[in-house]
């Protein structure tokens, strides 16, 4: 082989070493960025996994505080419970309407306030163990108040009347006034159907129900 030729071999090996460098290069550069890729993508998995976990908990732990309240306000009033006068359900006390009170009328029976007097004891321990206040909600059925009724515009009116009516009774028995306010729904939120007698009987009612004191301040805001 002339020194001719020996030169031009050199040249075509030089030139095939410099193009075979940036091929590796580039080859290199997009494994790392792959890598990179996979990483961040196995990082946001992790991440997501975490937070759905997190969420889990909270609310597994939540669901338990539910339950732990439930069975300690079903515990304060196992008296009253077996009366057979007074309800509890998902943490609403509930007491029919014509036990309270007669039709169309906030005055309470004698009956119905030995059944709210029979409460004030259980329920004063309750909410000061926890410092919470008790919610006395008024319900109607959706029939019109009585035409020759002068006292209550509409079952709004007679629902607030008869949640005022049970939250004075309340404090005349014992329950300190700030732990105990009144709130009315009329018709709004039936738990049975209007259609027959049997089911408006079970929406003319009056519920207490227990809550944190920051609920109970949002309440009366949002009221005002």
């Amino acid at each position: 082989m002339t020194g001719l030729d020996r030169v031009v071999d050199d040249s075509i090996d030089d030139g095939a070493g410099e193009q075979s460098a940036p091929v590796w290069a580039v080859f290199g550069d997009l494994m790392a960025g792959l890598v990179g890729a996979f990483v961040l993508i196995l990082i946001g998995v992790l991440v997501v996994q975490m937070d759905l976990v997190a969420s889990l908990q909270s609310e597994v732990q939540k669901r338990q505080q539910e339950e732990a309240r439930r069975m300690a306000l079903e515990k304060a009033l196992a008296i009253p419970l077996q009366t057979g006068r007074v309800t509890l359900d998902n943490g609403r006390i509930g007491i029919s309407g014509s036990v309270l009170f007669p039709l169309n009328s906030d005055e309470l029976r004698p009956e119905g306030r030995q059944v709210l007097k029979s409460l004030v004891p259980p329920l004063q321990v309750y909410l000061g163990e926890r410092d919470e206040m008790l919610m006395v909600s008024g319900f109607t059925d959706d029939r019109p108040v009585q035409a020759n009724n002068q006292r209550y515009t509409d079952n709004l009116e007679l629902s607030a009347q008869r949640a005022l009516t049970v939250t004075r009774a309340l404090i005349d028995e014992g329950m300190p006034p700030q732990r105990v306010f009144s709130a009315a729904f009329g018709a709004e939120q039936p738990v049975a159907s209007n259609a027959d007698e049997k089911g408006r009987a079970l929406n003319r009612r009056v519920e207490m129900a227990p809550v944190p004191k920051a609920a109970s301040a949002a309440k009366a805001t949002s009221r005002e």
